[in-house]
């Protein structure tokens, strides 16, 4: 199982527990996270090293509810954990659990004990449940279920190195099971355990349930266990309602004696925020304030830093112009290269801002909040909620934004959105905006506080707004699917923004585009150099005078 000596540890858990936080704590690197669920939607990887020398493969898998795959990111967790032969099948779980809401996290890490794994428990969050009147007591969880635990802070990184204590010095001890199937289908599945030369009886019982989405199996296999299962006249789906509801009496005893519930607390600001940025009224009201804002702040903000980044290029280019003697050399560094880059590095501010504000939204959570709002409307174009991410990730890159698709678990929505979200205004194109706005839109103030250049970029990112849910609707039309899509999410407590991450977020979303479009851009400048220097311009400017000069000449003789 390891990999030249490498030990792999997976970071599991329910969406938005701090599993990438924890991931940049225990490697070093700067992997984007959010205060909404279904930011990481794929793995990640990185080597943490331990004190005594010992290097760790560390994986981020996305979050997951549980080991029965509704999306696309919860099959990826199911693959890597139920395949041995998957290149990250871990030798190690670390199952990080959100301490304010620890009787639906705790679902997914009693699903994993039962797989054989050796576990550790992470108790993250624990000032927020304390702050919803909640005091979890993490020795009477590790007692409870004879597992090591650990309590840390994952956006401060408080307890990261007990952590890493402590698996230096753990040694796997095997725990009973907490959910025994096989009071429920035990013929069934010791016919399958026997065939299959299975060792675990919690793998064969999922085994049973997923069969045709079980990584590995050979059809003759598949065959045979839907043959089994119609002999046995075995309903799936009772199966696990059944293991749903006997883990979640193991859990309730846990939480009853790990946790002490403060009522008086459980009313936080939290709710009473949500009341107003949810409302069906000044919900959507405050959501087009918060868009109107931003795209203000980017022709206002950014105008001085742009007007600097324009006067110095321009100086340097002439700097060089004089300095150096001339020649196509110096030409091609004043008038092609220098007026190239300074093409793209004066969009910067722009950009920055942009991405500043989604970090932003997506730190505080209000961005699972615009999720929620959106829902019913986008019904309405055959989308749901969910499609709102990647659609206002598409502003700032429609790759990322079509992966973040993987979140939604209805395949028609997930496909219209794909099909839709090219059309969101990216940021590549922003700079051709915001050129042609210059040129036709006057730099005048409405009411004397509002842009109008601000206002028709804003306009031309609500026109390919309006332009992707329309072609949405047009393919919901055309294409018949009878699955029914169902919106189920968590709204995350609202959190002060991590600047490190929005800074973060800034520089890998400009450094992106610096090198993707700044190529390209370079590129035409200095081929419009070329043509200006060596083209047809000189030529077919002789031709005209002498084509001028001619016809004046006719004139004057016919005179």
């Amino acid at each position: 199982m390891k990999e030249g000596g490498i030990k792999k540890v997976a970071l599991l858990g329910n969406p938005n527990s701090g599993k990438s936080s924890l991931f940049n704590h225990l490697t070093g690197l700067n992997q984007k996270v959010g205060n909404f669920p279904g930011v990481t939607v794929e793995k990640r990887t990185g080597i943490c090293e331990l004190e005594n020398g010992e290097r760790l493969k560390i994986i981020d898998l996305p979050g997951a509810y549980s080991l029965y795959p509704r999306s696309m990111d919860e099959k990826v967790v199911f693959d890597t954990l139920l395949d041995p032969n998957n290149p990250d099948y871990p030798d190690l779980a670390i199952i990080i659990v959100d301490a304010s809401n620890i009787k639906r996290n705790l679902l997914l890490f009693t699903q994993i004990v039962d797989l054989g794994f050796p576990v550790f428990l992470v108790l993250n969050m624990l000032d927020v449940a304390t702050n919803r009147g909640q005091r979890v007591n993490p020795t009477a969880v590790a007692k409870f279920f004879s597992i090591p635990t650990i309590s840390l802070n994952a956006r401060t990184g408080q307890g990261v190195d007990l952590l890493k204590k402590a698996i230096i010095g753990h040694e796997y001890v095997d725990v009973d099971p907490i959910f025994n199937s096989t009071k429920f289908e035990k013929a069934l599945e010791e016919n399958v355990k026997e065939r299959l030369k299975l060792n675990n009886d919690y793998i064969t019982h999922i085994l049973i349930i997923q069969y045709q989405n079980f990584p590995n199996l050979t059809n003759e296999e598949r065959t045979y266990i839907k043959e089994l299962i119609r002999k046995q006249k075995f309903n799936p789906e009772l199966s696990q309602s059944k293991e749903i509801i006997e883990r979640y009496k193991v859990i309730d005893e846990a939480v009853k004696e790990s946790v002490v519930y403060n009522i008086e607390k459980n009313r936080n600001l939290t709710e009473r925020l949500d009341k107003f940025f949810t409302h069906k009224i000044f919900g959507y009201a405050f959501f087009f304030i918060v868009l109107f804002v931003i795209f203000q702040m980017i022709f206002t903000w950014a105008q001085a830093p742009m007007d600097f980044i324009d006067f110095t290029f321009s100086e340097f280019s002439i700097f060089i112009k004089h300095r150096f003697p001339a020649g196509v050399l110096t030409s091609l560094i004043s008038e092609g290269i220098i007026p190239g880059i300074g093409g793209v590095v004066i969009f910067l501010p722009q950009i920055a801002i942009l991405f500043a504000f989604i970090a932003i939204l997506e730190e505080t959570g209000y961005m699972s909040r615009v999720v929620f709002l959106m829902d019913k409307i986008m019904r309405k174009f055959g989308l749901n909620g969910r499609s709102v991410v990647p659609l206002i990730s598409g502003v700032a890159c429609a790759i990322p934004a079509i992966m973040a698709t993987r979140t939604i678990d209805n395949l028609k929505e997930r496909l219209t959105t794909i099909f839709v979200t090219p059309l969101m205004s990216c940021s590549a194109r922003l700079p051709v905006y915001t050129i042609l706005i210059a040129l036709v839109v006057p730099d005048t103030k409405v009411f004397g506080f509002l842009n109008m250049q601000g206002l028709a970029l804003m306009g031309m990112y609500v026109l390919g707004f309006v332009t992707a849910i329309v072609s949405a609707a047009i393919i919901h039309a055309i294409v018949k699917v009878k699955d029914k899509g169902y919106f189920i999410m968590e709204l995350p407590l609202y959190k002060f923004p991590r600047w490190k991450n929005v800074g973060i977020t800034i520089f890998e979303k400009s450094k992106t585009f610096i090198w993707e479009a700044g190529r390209i851009i370079l590129a035409i400048s200095i081929i419009l150099w070329v043509t200006a220097s060596y083209g047809p311009g000189d030529k077919i400017k002789n031709a005209q005078s002498y084509v001028t000069e001619s016809l004046n000449g006719e004139k004057i003789s016919s005179e």
